[in-house]
């Protein structure tokens, strides 16, 4: 059997449309191709070797596409960096993982492309997509063309940095030599959901590309001939219209996503065309029941619920299985096992909630790099956690209770916050919402609920009474909040990741200004 590759359905079919740029603007299989060839062999060309890294720094475009794949095809690490990030936190990123090269969008802006010149070796690539000061425009490596083979000892792999939600973020190190295995394992993976090499479909990438989930996506979908449409800024109409413009098939997405979805007006629900969507999958963070079984309603059954990390994936749970287990992010996939680990090393039993192991389904290990004591603490023999606690039922079907760093100890009792804004986020004046906890005196810790409230609803007294409530009909006394605050905005990132640790240190910093005027 053939592999599965873009290159190879570009070969047969390069007029096919790859990607639909956040424009509008088609690329073909050809010029998508031609460009990563290029970009690869211009690497390569000024000095780079496999296995040396280079960063790419850009909002979602058919370039930034490009760079990814030129630097796989040249063997190299391949490195998404947050580009809403500040200059020292990106140029904490580039030390970390040593880039030697960097693709970056003219879109950053002077300053931040200065400080990224900066941060890099001075002997190190720059290349800009569209025009900037220091840096080779990608229109000049687009003019220079090679025949020699790429790729001949071996692809390179995407390098991702953990999404630093709750501190300081850590990059993601897998082998270079089972590139090409975990490609054809995602893609036999795909296949046995039903979601087939071309078969006419359409992928919807929802989220920036910067996070590992949507850019593995992408790049699955255009090595089995899938057309990629990019989104630049989620906004819930605009996504419906590029579904039914475009006869969208395949879609990643987070719960907060089908939040905001689902606080659409009925009449603009009822109109949207989603009749072409076959295999829309979610994950990041759990999701309220009610949102998926309203997002079900709506939709029909072709929401999937996967479990993972940037570190592997192996968890998965259809629609069937998920509406006869509410609740389940799924089983663990042909390759994976997942086990739930108590506190002194011993495997639980169902319905004991422990961390989170599971075995990736690639067959790959990983390692944090520059931090082997990290990566040692995330493997047991061939298992790996990333900090999850959860359970498993009798079938083997797991369910997720939260992170352990978001575990609020009360009495010697955890309360997940995860519970908390599940339940919460569901009340008709909530826009959105966080649970953390607050220290206490007699016991630890309190949860305490933050709120972005709806348009036309007032943060008052009567407003949290009736919030604490409608929380008291779904969750035990224990788990209530203390206190409910009211934010402008959460801190968020474009795809809906929440700052957790942002969060708690804007309340330490308030706190000691607090105590400091008294």
């Amino acid at each position: 059997m053939r592999e599965v590759t873009l290159e190879r359905f570009a070969a047969e079919d390069p007029d096919a449309v790859a990607v639909v740029d956040v424009h509008g603007e088609p690329w073909r299989r050809g010029e998508l191709v031609a460009l990563a060839r290029r970009l690869a062999h211009a690497l390569l060309g000024a000095g780079l070797r496999g296995g040396d890294a280079v960063a790419i720094v850009s909002p979602n475009c058919a370039e930034a596409l490009a760079a990814y794949l030129g630097g796989i095809w040249a063997g190299l690490y391949v490195v998404p960096v947050n580009w809403h990030l500040a200059p020292p936190e990106i140029a904490t990123l580039l030390a970390d993982c040593r880039a030697r090269a960097v693709v970056a969008h003219a879109r950053l802006g002077t300053l931040q492309l200065r400080s990224l010149r900066r941060a890099l070796p001075e002997d190190a690539v720059a290349i800009s997509i569209g025009v900037a000061e220091g840096y080779r425009p990608l229109g000049e490596v687009n003019a220079v063309e090679s025949d020699a083979p790429l790729g001949e000892s071996g692809w390179g792999r995407i390098m991702p940095f953990t999404s630093a939600t709750t501190g300081r973020p850590k990059a993601v190190k897998l082998p270079l030599g089972n590139a090409r295995e975990a490609l054809a394992r995602m893609v036999r993976w795909h296949e046995s959901l039903g979601v087939l090499p071309q078969d006419g479909n359409v992928h919807l990438c929802a989220s920036m590309l910067y996070h590992s989930a949507p850019l593995d996506a992408a790049l699955a979908a255009l090595h089995m001939g899938h057309r990629v449409v990019l989104v630049d800024r989620w906004q819930p109409e605009r996504l419906l219209g590029l579904i039914a413009r475009h006869r969208v098939t395949t879609a990643f997405m987070v719960p907060t996503m089908f939040v905001r979805l689902l606080k659409l007006p009925e009449h603009v629900r009822s109109a949207a065309d989603v009749s072409s969507l076959r295999f829309v999958v979610h994950g990041g963070a759990p999701c309220p029941l009610e949102v998926k079984q309203a997002m079900l309603a709506w939709w029909g059954s072709v929401i999937w619920e996967a479990y993972g990390a940037a570190e592997g994936q192996g968890v998965i749970a259809s629609p069937a299985e998920w509406l006869a287990r509410p609740g389940t992010v799924g089983r663990a996939v042909r390759g994976s096992r997942i086990a739930i680990v108590g506190e002194h090393g011993e495997e639980l039993p169902p319905r004991r909630v422990g961390s989170i192991y599971f075995v990736p389904h690639t067959g790959d290990r990983f390692e944090y790099l520059g931090d082997p004591e990290k990566t040692r603490a995330a493997y047991r023999g061939e298992l790996i956690t990333v900090g999850d606690l959860g359970y498993l039922d009798e079938d083997g079907y797991l369910f997720v209770c939260g992170r352990t760093s978001e575990a609020i100890i009360s009495s010697g009792m955890n309360i997940y916050a995860a519970e908390i804004e599940q339940a919460l986020v569901q009340h008709p004046a909530v826009a959105d919402c966080a649970a953390i906890g607050e220290p206490h005196p007699l016991l630890g810790e309190v949860p305490v609920a933050i709120v972005e409230l709806a348009p036309g609803a007032a943060a008052t007294r009567a407003q949290s009474a009736d919030l604490l409530a409608f929380l008291a009909e779904r969750l035990s006394a224990m788990k209530l909040p203390k206190r409910i605050e009211y934010v402008a905005r959460l801190p968020r990132d474009p795809s809906g990741k929440l700052f957790r640790a942002k969060l708690r240190d804007a309340r330490t910093r308030e706190a000691a200004r607090s105590v400091s005027g008294r």
